[in-house]
């Protein structure tokens, strides 16, 4: 299964090379314009990437609305190519890509947070109830101003958040209580309170890049990884997999951002298509999330996971193991605590 998970990785390296040479759009091109006499304008190329397999909710709705309403609404003058499946790179190469202007856009996890704090908020540890929760929260000012450095910093525009989902642990072996995490070795993508919160439980935690995850529980270098379970379905990691834990210990958002300079190049009009593209689609994946989740977990139980419901008492416990991420963040973020507290009242 391992050939089918990676097909066409080689050429893909050649590819991405190429494309992160070519600069922000195409030139050359012309398309007509919607203007008067239908002057021809300048075709532009959005390369959209993103680390999701190709049927995963993201990518459905990247084709189906972003893609649609970008090309049909542009008139020609806007062609969007969509790179699934890592294929412009893991996520930090493909984030450095947008904001060096090679790649014009991507849908990365919270990968900035190393360099913008408050980016990394919504995937601390038991913080949303439930998805209305997590998109009153991303959808209002708090969203807007956990967004507001990335310009300044980075030079991308967030364009809208959308949704990875509830995080649970898949394993090799049931998890059931707090010392089934002992010596447990637990792939974490490598980001501090991940790695926190996964010590804190307990487990030897082994920082990966999603790329990398597969192969390492195909191989048993891990023994269990993270990760909402639509991403265990669509990645396959289901195949090397018996457990699921329904811990729902953090919530990921993913985030539509495009390259500032690029965003600059646009017309008005060409900069509303893209800005109502990303909000119908990235709401068109929270919901295909959502919907998703019970024929996801059918699926993984008719391939041979079993899933674990925790006890109250159970995730009290976690719950409680994972204070330490907290004190750590409130040491070094003097509006960290505030905003917990807003976000838990919202």
């Amino acid at each position: 299964m391992k050939s089918k998970k990676f097909l066409g990785f080689a050429s893909s390296i050649t590819l991405a090379g190429s494309l992160l040479l070519s600069g922000c759009g195409s030139e050359g091109e012309k398309a007509t314009g919607s203007g008067s006499g239908g002057a021809e304008v300048e075709k532009k190329t959005i390369k959209v990437a993103n680390y999701f397999a190709e049927d995963h909710p993201q990518n459905v709705a990247l084709r189906e609305k972003f893609k649609t309403i970008v090309e049909e609404e542009s008139n020609g003058q806007l062609e969007v190519q969509i790179y699934a499946n890592s294929t412009l790179g893991a996520e930090k190469e493909f984030y450095d890509g947008v904001r060096n202007g090679t790649i014009e856009m991507g849908v990365p996890g919270l990968i900035m947070q190393a360099d913008i704090p408050k980016m990394g908020v919504p995937e601390w540890p038991f913080l949303f109830r439930d998805f209305d929760h997590v998109k009153k929260v991303l959808n209002g000012p708090i969203g807007e101003e956990l967004t507001a450095e990335l310009e300044p910093k980075h030079g991308v525009t967030p364009l809208a958040w959308s949704a990875n989902g509830f995080r649970m642990f898949s394993s090799n072996r049931t998890i059931e209580n707090m010392d089934d995490f002992d010596g447990l070795r637990l792939r974490m993508p490598n980001i501090p309170n991940y790695i926190k919160l996964g010590e804190s439980l307990g487990a030897n935690v082994s920082p990966l890049p999603i790329s990398e995850v597969f192969t390492a529980l195909e191989q048993k270098v891990v023994d269990a990884q993270d990760n909402p379970i639509a991403t265990l379905r669509n990645s396959g990691y289901y195949e090397v997999q018996t457990d699921v834990l329904e811990s729902k210990h953090m919530f990921s958002p993913n985030i539509y951002i495009i390259n500032t300079k690029f965003w600059k190049s646009l017309t008005e009009e060409q900069q509303e298509i893209i800005a109502k593209a990303s909000k119908e689609a990235a709401a068109y994946e929270f919901d295909l999330l959502e919907k998703s989740f019970e024929d996801d977990k059918k699926f993984l139980q008719e391939n041979g996971i079993k899933f674990t419901t925790p006890s109250d008492k159970f995730m009290k416990e976690m719950e409680a193991a994972s204070q330490p991420v907290y004190d750590d963040v409130y040491k070094e973020n003097d509006w960290a605590k505030e905003l917990v507290e807003k976000i838990k009242a919202e």
